[in-house]
């Protein structure tokens, strides 16, 4: 299939790949889910990394950077400490993984 435009073409973990697929997932509190697809949509749906500043609704998404072994990756908040992080190159978003990457 062909698709013009960004898309997520890989998950990097089975959490965001159920909650893309199944609409839910047992590692993640309920009343996350909603926000987890909406964000996962966004992002499946924007044209630059930049849109999702300007489509980041819901509200406070939190995009930045991150930093250290983890400087080729971003990330936008769900709900703290939950957050989506994923690799975004060549208008692609992969590695796209739900989690709590603030726990030690």
């Amino acid at each position: 299939m062909w698709y013009s435009g960004i898309m997520i073409v890989s998950f990097g973990n089975k959490l965001a790949k159920e909650i893309w697929e199944k609409n839910s997932a047992k590692a993640v509190p309920k009343e996350l889910w909603i926000r987890s697809k909406a964000l996962l949509t966004i992002m499946h749906n924007t044209s630059t990394i930049d849109d999702l500043k300007i489509k980041g609704q819901p509200p406070n998404i939190r995009l930045h950077k991150l930093k250290g072994d983890r400087k080729d990756e971003w990330s936008v908040t769900i709900q703290l400490p939950w957050a989506i992080t994923f690799k975004f190159k060549n208008g692609e978003f992969s590695e796209v993984k739900i989690e709590n990457y603030h726990k030690g």
